[in-house]
This record gives structure tokens, C-alpha cells and sequence, in this order.
């Protein structure tokens, strides 16, 4: 149904937070190693840990997805033959992910710059080689593409003044100190984390959540004796959770923009896959060992 591709749509844009190159991951792990609080957190270990739970994340969404349209959905043979003509028909769409986490990883480009050399690798296929895109209709295409980055940029924009505001209020500290001065339980702590942190994450952006509150929490959660690096995919689960929630939800924006439909009707696409994730961000949360066993925590 309609209904159900704009929900998965909407929320397929905040699922790759959990796999590297993430720069939220990238982000928790600089900020964690400038505290120095607890043991080490290093990039490496947050990419290994956040895979797992990443990957019983997509596990539980295509189960559900599955099971939501196990009715509608048409079942044919399998055709070696079919499977090779489509192998053929993406074969330069495939190459991209290994080009381009191959550039990363091996040193050719930053991950900031890996936005761009997949542009520059898709308008040269797409323009040259297949010859899907006229080079007449280039110019509308990129008006279109400007005027969706002029939007998010407003929603960011909205988003940074929210978060100065809450950093001169000094609400994050207010909140914490209270946690330390009235919770003495682990599980209790948590809880009212998790809570914590889905409410932040429907005001702020992630970049801007990490950099303000993950210095606040740290050294409370390791006081409880959590692991750095399981805090660190407790806290990213969470907050990508706000990519889905009003008022700032940024994937909410977007589909609302590019698909011409009211934010309302997209929440509603959006939240049976809200709350599949939030199933796994409890499951995160209270089997530590999930993200740790990769790190031997």
C-alpha cells in the first residue's frame, strides 16, 4: 500500500546510523576519547559495536515488513535466468557501495567527501553511460535537488537555535544532576535515559545532541558501570528514533517535502516501523552483551 512504502521509506533513512562509516558513531567515539572517562572507546570498536544491533534492527523491520504484507505480496519460482538479467541490469548501480566504502576505509577520500564523489560517480553513469538522464533535463533536476537542500537546511537552522537555547537554559545539566542526586538503580537509570533521550532527539540533531549531552552522560553511566561503547549504540538507537518524531524529525520533513503529503500522514506511515525500532533499542539497552561480545566487553 501507498501507506506503507512512504513509512518505509521515511524510516529507512535513519537505519544506516548504526553501520560505519556513521559519522554519528565516528562523532560519539572522538567525544568519548576526549573525556577519557571509563575505558577506551575508539572508532574501530564503535563500528564493530553497533553492527550486531544494526543488524537485528533490519532483521525485525523485514520480518515485520514481510508479515505486514504476506497477503499482498506475489510469489514466483526462482529463475537463475531472471536473477542474472537483473544482476546485469544493476551492474554498475552495484559496484557503488564497495567503491565508495573502499574509498573511505583505504584512504582516497574523506567520508565527507564520499557524498560527493557519489554524486560525481552516479550523474556520469546515469548521463554517460546508460544514458538515462538527458543532459537538457540536468538543469531542472538540479533546481529541484536545491530547493529540497534549501529545506533541510532550514529544518537544520530551526534545529541549532533549538539546541542553543537548551544549552543556555542548561537543561541537560539540570536533568542530570537530579539523576545522580535520586537514582541509585542501573535498570531505573536506563529507563529514564531511553526516555530522556527520545524526547531529545525529537528537538535536536543528532550532531548537535552528541556534542552537548553525551559529555553530561558519560560519566553518570559509567558510574553505574556502563560501558562506554554500549552507551554509545544506547544513545545513537535512541536518537535515531528523532529522525521519525515530531516537531524536528528530519526524515519526517524530507518525505513530507518529496512526496507532497502532510507531516501527519507520514508520522502515521512511520510509526508501526517506530516502534519495531524502539523494540530493539530496549533489547540494546538491556543485553549489553549484544553490542559488546564484537569488542570482547
Amino acid at each position: 500500500s501507498e501507506k506503507f512504502s512512504l513509512g518505509l521509506v521515511t524510516t529507512s533513512g535513519c537505519i544506516g546510523l548504526l553501520f560505519a562509516p556513521s559519522l554519528p558513531l565516528i562523532l560519539y567515539a572522538v567525544v568519548a576519547q576526549q573525556l577519557n572517562v571509563g575505558p577506551a572507546v575508539s572508532i574501530n570498536d564503535m563500528f564493530l559495536a553497533a553492527a550486531v544491533p544494526g543488524v537485528l534492527l533490519i532483521v525485525l523491520l523485514g520480518l515485520w515488513s514481510f508479515w505486514r504484507n504476506r497477503q499482498a505480496a506475489r510469489r514466483k519460482a526462482f529463475s537463475l535466468r531472471a536473477a542474472l538479467h537483473a544482476l546485469k541490469g544493476n551492474s554498475w548501480e552495484l559496484p557503488l557501495p564497495v567503491f565508495v566504502l573502499g574509498g573511505v576505509y583505504g584512504g582516497w577520500f574523506a567520508v565527507s567527501e564520499a557524498a560527493a564523489v557519489t554524486a560525481l560517480y552516479v550523474l556520469v553513469v546515469e548521463v554517460v553511460i546508460l544514458r538515462e538522464i538527458p543532459l537538457r533535463k540536468l538543469p531542472a533536476i538540479t533546481t529541484e535537488a536545491m530547493v529540497l537542500v534549501g529545506g533541510i537546511l532550514i529544518i537544520l537552522g530551526v534545529s541549532v537555535s533549538t539546541t542553543n537555547y537548551v544549552i543556555d537554559a542548561e537543561i541537560p545539566a539540570r536533568l542530570f544532576t537530579w539523576t545522580q542526586d535520586h537514582i541509585s538503580n542501573k535498570y531505573v537509570f536506563l529507563l529514564l535515559l531511553n526516555l530522556f533521550l527520545l524526547a531529545l532527539g525529537a528537538f535536536l540533531n543528532i550532531f548537535s545532541a552528541v556534542v552537548m549531552v553525551v559529555p553530561l552522560i558519560l560519566p553518570v553511566a559509567v558510574g553505574y558501570g556502563i560501558h562506554p561503547v554500549h552507551l554509545g549504540v544506547i544513545f545513537l538507537a535512541n536518537l535515531q528514533i528523532g529522525y521519525l518524531m515530531p516537531p524536528a524529525g528530519l526524515d519526517l520533513c524530507i518525505s513530507a517535502f518529496r512526496f507532497g503529503r502532510p507531516i501527519h500522514e507520514i508520522v502515521k506511515a512511520s510509526l508501526p516501523f517506530a516502534v519495531i525500532i524502539l523494540v530493539t533499542v530496549l533489547v540494546i539497552t538491556y543485553w549489553p552483551a549484544l553490542s559488546l561480545w564484537a569488542i570482547g566487553g
